[in-house]
């Protein structure tokens, strides 16, 4: 009786989680938060430093650390990782030239000690767009598919429209909230 309880209580009561949403400069990070956010695209400009929001959804309370892209704004990604429940890894699914630097700097924020308990989303942006690389066609060129003991999904996307955004937020929401609810560590 007492578990069924706990899960009853639980369904009612909102979960915080640390989201990290990181990737190249202009995959559309920035965008995808203010429409999840307020539900609207706003004009941005290149995100110098940081923009943090709170994206309530489906009982989960995500705070969602937007943090530049920019070449030059990389090396301070890793003072952000302390205590992240997720990644949300954003790829821009026409910039099929920087997919290289996209796949390094995505290896190395999932194999730093302080993202190894984390679950990660990629978000495959742009997808309306003709000629875009599918979400299968961005995980095999970050190397999605060679993670092993990793909780991850992938999930095509379009920010203007917010087409496939939901899908991802449910797939975040009932991976972290079911890690969470039985008292699990993240690490899978």
């Amino acid at each position: 009786m007492g578990q069924s309880l706990r899960k009853l209580f639980d369904s009612f009561c909102t979960k915080e989680m640390k989201v990290l949403m990181l990737g190249l400069d202009a995959a559309g990070k920035t965008t995808i938060l203010y429409r999840l956010h307020i539900g609207e695209v706003l004009s941005s400009i290149p995100t110098i430093g940081f923009n943090v929001e709170k994206v309530e959804y489906k009982n989960v309370a995500f705070t969602v650390w937007d943090v530049g892209g920019q070449d030059k704004l990389r090396h301070l990604w890793r003072q952000y990782f302390s205590n992240a429940d997720a990644l949300i890894y954003v790829v821009d699914s026409m910039d099929r030239e920087r997919m290289g630097v996209a796949k390094e700097e995505f290896q190395g924020i999932i194999s730093d000690p302080l993202m190894l308990n984390s679950v990660i989303l990629v978000l495959a942006n742009k997808q309306d767009l003709k000629g875009a690389m599918s979400s299968s066609e961005v995980c095999q060129r970050l190397g999605l598919y060679e993670l092993k003991n990793r909780r991850w999904h992938a999930q095509g996307a379009c920010a203007l429209t917010g087409d496939g955004l939901h899908g991802g937020l449910d797939w975040l929401a009932s991976t972290l909230r079911d890690a969470h609810t039985w008292g699990a560590s993240v690490r899978f």
